[in-house]
């Protein structure tokens, strides 16, 4: 196994703390806070650096909103001070840990994603029914409020065992430390949705649980996405002892629990529901409740539009944005609908 020594220095230095500003700063600058911060910016990045260098930092509260995307999720948001910190440690330890992960875990990783996973998904489904000769079962499961259950100790513990440097996990246990869910100093648990740091951590975290599928339970066709993630088989008969195995470990290991809702066994034929797609043999679709989202906020768009709050350009880009979504599956009949669709809903401006 790779460690890492004399990180500290790298991560606080003036040079890459300028770095992460530029980086975080695009698309923000109209914000107020991160004006105010730009305004003051050399004074304001030598401070946190002689902060970080004498181990002054103390990371910041923490403003929350809510947000529909599209179920109801609570934001944390932190400040602008300590998201430069955010992504400088992001910059650095990404670049260690990125290699050790699986190929199929596809959440908040350089060349992955969303549609990245689905078209894994399908070309694993492919392979497991002999191009859609023979049977094929999914077992698809969601981890109950993940990110709010994440044990900061055991997360410190993977951390450090690639991070053989204090003063880098003294900062590490400053950001992890700084936002709890469980109400108690002696078991702290959670990690705050909105940090960019988050996404880093989650994957570490379940790389655990990843390694345990490949190489414990020697399982070839799998695919994750942060909470989420399928098991695919040519016969249902050993999930049930999977399932065991695998609520056991995530207990034991990472005190975590599958949603008891969320456990699902489905035929290939009957669709195979994973990150906003329906799998099918030979076609993929939208969910349902995708589609109906796309509708009801072009209509509000097309609203908008007619009201003369929007622009044509801003119309037509909203619509653009909604077919880039829908082309990554099989919907051309829905998409030339929703155009005429748009036409009927502005028609009368």
């Amino acid at each position: 196994m790779i460690v890492y020594k004399d990180l500290y220095e790298q991560i606080i230095s003036p040079e890459n703390l300028f770095l992460s500003w530029e980086k975080f700063k695009k698309g923000k600058r109209s914000k107020r806070d991160v004006a105010k911060f730009e305004f003051n910016l050399e004074p304001n990045i030598f401070k946190l650096h002689r902060d970080l260098k004498e181990k002054k930092y103390r990371h910041g509260p923490y403003f929350g909103f809510y947000i529909r995307d599209p179920k109801v999720r609570h934001i944390h948001k932190a400040t602008v001070r300590d998201r430069i910190v955010h992504h400088e440690v992001f910059r650095i330890l990404n670049f260690m840990f990125e290699p050790t992960f699986i190929s199929t875990s596809f959440s908040c990783r350089i060349g992955k994603g969303n549609h990245k996973g689905v078209y894994a998904l399908e070309k694993m489904a492919r392979k497991v029914s002999k191009n859609y000769t023979g049977p094929c079962f999914a077992l698809k499961c969601d981890i109950k409020k993940f990110f709010d259950s994440v044990d900061h100790g055991i997360l410190l513990e993977q951390l450090g065992k690639r991070i053989r440097d204090e003063d880098t996990m003294w900062l590490l246990r400053e950001i992890i430390g700084s936002f709890s869910t469980s109400g108690t100093l002696f078991e702290k648990r959670g990690l705050p949705i909105g940090n960019l740091t988050s996404q880093l951590f989650a994957n570490v975290y379940m790389n655990e649980f990843d390694q345990f599928v490949k190489h414990e339970l020697k399982i070839k066709h799998y695919v994750r996405y942060t909470d989420d993630f399928v098991i695919l088989s040519e016969t249902d008969n050993e999930f049930d002892n999977l399932l065991e195995k695998i609520t056991n470990f995530l207990h034991d290991e990472l005190r975590l629990s599958l949603h008891p809702h969320k456990v699902d066994i489905r035929k290939l034929h009957h669709g195979i529901d994973f990150l906003g797609y329906v799998v099918f043999p030979h076609h993929k679709l939208p969910r349902a409740k995708t589609r109906r989202r796309v509708v009801r906020k072009l209509r509000q768009r097309a609203k908008e539009y007619r009201e003369e709050k929007i622009e044509e350009v801003t119309l037509e880009s909203a619509l653009h944005s909604y077919l880039g979504l829908l082309s990554h599956a099989n919907t051309h009949r829905f998409s030339e609908d929703l155009k005429n669709k748009l036409w009927f809903w502005t028609g009368d401006k």
